[in-house]
């Protein structure tokens, strides 16, 4: 393989195409950055990823792959194609492991295309890096670091990072301040994440994040914030009507944007997840963190994180990377009680008990230049 470039001056990255995944590769782009200080760097993302890289200083121009949109179908395949080729990229790092991302980069005729030769689409690659032994069982942020070892690159720091919307930002301060002055809410600000897309093999009971609600109102004067999408809101609902002290739930679910999302996420003193995208947000935001697993992998795709604590019921199908419970009895999950995972919020919020609120003016834990 000849060496890549030393100095492109368009390189095109392609991202991945869901916020975990995204997060889980920071580090990489910021390798990226630091290989490349005079590049201009452009990030082709989905739209509902693309607030991950949007305020990154690694990162020149945002590119929006509108796959549901103007991209849609072949036609809209192809106006990409042509889009790309207009831009005079001379190289592209693909992170994305799908033939689609080779085949539309050889289509848009960019010399130079990089990345694992996964997909069956060596062909299309004029610098394929071959997955390494064993990288598989290591954590997804070095999967990422050492496919660009593999190019040449010299990886930087593995640490994750965010740069959030300042509007954004502002915003989330100003709704959790406000909520918890009309409440006289002087206790800790906790986050409740009881979605995940993958399927619902990743998802801890609802009844369960209701029951943790309880228990939390019992031992501190708090608020719950919950996250999630539209299709979170029943299991929102419960919780709110499990909790003793309903208004005390800020019920986020369906009403946010990704942007404003994260900057809410950095106003929890402590946040509780399933095996998420928004986990990766919390951990790649410094958020003090509980995690619960059951059909995935904890070591591979975990919070990359010293402030993460992971809650699981080891068993022998555990894990099984299924969406649904092959075996129907769903005990990786429904074993895991509220009282385990209060246990294991116990020492951030001791912690937390004697440093000033986020949202009263300290600084958001944000990425650092």
């Amino acid at each position: 393989m000849k060496p890549f470039p030393s100095r492109p001056q368009r390189l095109l990255v392609r991202s991945t195409n869901w916020i975990g995944d995204a997060v889980m590769t920071i580090p990489a782009v910021r390798t990226i950055r630091r290989n490349f200080p005079d590049t201009e760097i452009t990030m082709l993302a989905l739209p509902w990823v693309a607030d991950v890289f949007r305020f990154s200083p690694w990162v020149d121009r945002m590119l929006l792959y509108e796959k549901q949109g103007r991209h849609h179908g072949m036609r809209g395949r192809l106006r990409l194609v042509q889009e790309l080729a207009g831009r005079g990229f001379d190289a592209a790092i693909l992170l994305q492991n799908a033939f689609e991302a080779a085949l539309v980069t050889s289509l848009a005729r960019i010399p130079v295309r990089a990345g694992y030769t996964t997909d069956g689409r060596g062909l299309l690659l004029t610098h394929g890096v071959r997955k390494a032994a064993g990288i598989g069982s290591r954590h997804q942020v070095h999967y990422y670091q050492e496919m660009l070892a593999g190019l040449g690159l010299v990886p930087g720091p593995d640490r994750l990072e965010l740069y959030l919307a300042p509007e954004a930002e502002a915003q989330a301060r100003r709704m959790v301040r406000d909520f918890r002055e009309d409440r006289d809410v002087r206790g800790p600000v906790i986050g409740f994440n009881p979605g995940a897309s993958y399927g619902p093999a990743k998802r801890w009971p609802a009844r369960r994040f209701g029951e943790l609600a309880r228990l939390l109102a019992d031992g501190c004067d708090g608020m719950i914030v919950i996250f999630g999408t539209d299709a979170d809101r029943e299991a929102a609902r419960l919780i709110s009507e499990s909790s003793p002290c309903p208004e005390r739930v800020l019920d986020l679910t369906g009403r946010t944007d990704l942007a404003l999302a994260l900057a809410c996420i950095a106003c929890c003193d402590v946040f509780v997840t399933n095996d998420s995208g928004l986990m990766h947000v919390a951990a790649a935001l410094d958020i003090p963190l509980v995690a619960i697993f059951g059909s995935t992998d904890h070591v591979a795709t975990g919070p990359f994180s010293d402030q993460a604590a992971i809650v699981r019921r080891p068993l022998e199908c555990t894990p099984c990377m299924k969406t649904h419970c092959p075996q129907e009895h769903f005990r990786c999950m429904e074993e895991v009680t509220a009282r385990e995972v209060l246990d294991a919020m116990q020492p951030f919020l001791r912690k937390r008990s004697q440093a000033p609120h986020l949202c009263t003016g300290v600084p958001a834990r944000i990425g650092r230049l």
